[in-house]
């Protein structure tokens, strides 16, 4: 869906609701939801634009995703992803991507795929979404990195989520398009131990 109010090219972002537990069943994929800023990474030829949810171009405080959105093969492409700044303990840290010096350094865990080369991806499914997205970031080893997902049932990974001490994990139907706004397709789980301490925030 675009909107006259964003951006040209900017895509509103798909919102997941919130669930005190992760579905069951084969027809989910689950990934681990790390704490950092929402972002659209949009390259159209040479040229680089990072938005924020809100459409707030940010691609001068995150040199490190655009310098390799620039470097991926492609006319244009749209992804849909999560800028972080990882600690020690390889898990995301807020505090620091806050901060000038760890925005410069935060690169994007990217989990969807909206448009390549001209061709809108978003009526596709979710799995066929993600199967193109980890051929374009195959060769991708800094700055922009393929968010992986699993299988397992999603009150397995929940609970390795929250020994991780991880914010939580995000839900998805594999066969479900993308859709932007508050989603059924996408749901989230917090753990309960990060309540209070998490951000879970929208950036500008």
């Amino acid at each position: 869906m675009l909107n006259r109010e964003f951006p040209l090219g900017f895509i509103v972002p798909a919102q997941p609701v919130e669930r005190q537990k992760p579905p069951a069943g084969p027809d989910w994929i689950h990934e681990i939801k790390h704490d950092g800023y929402r972002m659209i990474v949009r390259r159209d030829g040479e040229t680089v634009r990072i938005y924020s949810r809100r459409g707030n171009d940010w691609t001068a405080r995150l040199p490190t995703i655009a310098s390799a959105a620039a470097r991926i093969k492609g006319k244009s492409f749209t992804l849909d992803g999560e800028a972080v700044v990882i600690g020690a303990d390889g898990l995301s840290r807020f505090d620091e991507l806050r901060r000038v010096e760890g925005a410069r350094v935060a690169f994007l865990y990217a989990f969807d795929f909206l448009e390549h080369d001209g061709d809108d991806l978003r009526e596709q499914p979710l799995l066929a979404r993600r199967k193109a997205l980890a051929r374009l970031l195959r060769r991708s080893q800094e700055g922009i990195v393929f968010n992986e997902h699993t299988e397992e049932e999603g009150a397995v990974v929940f609970a390795h989520a929250c020994k991780l001490g991880a914010e939580g994990i995000v839900s998805k139907q594999i066969d479900a398009p993308y859709r932007s706004g508050p989603h059924s397709a996408w749901i989230k789980v917090r753990n309960a131990a990060r309540i209070g301490t998490s951000r879970w925030r929208r950036a500008e």
